[in-house]
């Protein structure tokens, strides 16, 4: 059984609507067109999932704005858990290559 028929099966509406989607985490994009930028995860999310990504490379970004940025330990603090918070989300939502690289990378540890 495929992943898409098995997504069929489970019953779940939020599972029956998820979609590919490629990742820039760098440029902070989401996109369906493979083949519309450079990206560095595959995930599979349904729009609620993928809201809520989005929201998480908001929140990312929004640490980063120069008004944010500072020496102090707690913006620092902030922009890591920002940043953790995306990649916790991409492998959440992420193909089995996506989490197998988040994983190599020790990024969640």
């Amino acid at each position: 059984m495929d992943s898409q028929t098995e997504e069929r099966v489970s019953g779940s509406s939020a599972a029956e609507s998820r979609k590919t989607y490629y990742v820039a985490v760098g440029a902070g994009q989401i996109q369906r067109d493979k083949e519309a930028a450079p990206f560095e995860f595959a995930i599979r999310a349904n729009e609620e999932e993928l809201n809520k990504l989005q929201e998480a490379f908001e929140e990312l970004a929004g640490s980063d704005e120069p008004a944010m940025r500072s020496a102090n330990a707690e913006t620092s603090q902030a922009s890591d858990r920002s940043f953790k918070k995306v990649y916790r989300k991409l492998y959440e939502l992420g193909t089995e290559e996506t989490k197998r690289h988040i994983e190599s990378n020790g990024i969640l540890d």
